[in-house]
């Protein structure tokens, strides 16, 4: 199975790096960058922690390992284009 754009998943974070965390699900692993995740935008929102569970959704499906967003304005504007489909 490989996700797709704009597709929402559950993932849980299974690395944390300077420039982002590895997270995987459903046998798929993929890359959240820092900017992409709630903390960096808010000090409200606690920095990634290994083994933290995030809902994102899937911005670039053709990317090794695939880009995804946890950001709420992201997975938003994914569920608009999903609608107009």
């Amino acid at each position: 199975m490989a996700w797709k754009n704009e597709q929402e998943v559950d993932v849980v974070i299974t690395a944390v790096a300077s420039a982002g965390c590895q997270v995987y699900a459903d046998g798929i692993t993929g890359f959240i960058d820092q900017v992409k995740h709630p903390s960096w935008r808010s000090k409200d929102v606690a920095p990634p922690q290994v083994g933290d569970r995030l809902h994102a959704v899937v911005l670039g499906d053709t990317r090794n390992p695939p880009r995804l967003s946890a950001l709420q304005r992201d997975i938003d504007i994914a569920r608009m284009l999903r609608e107009r489909e």
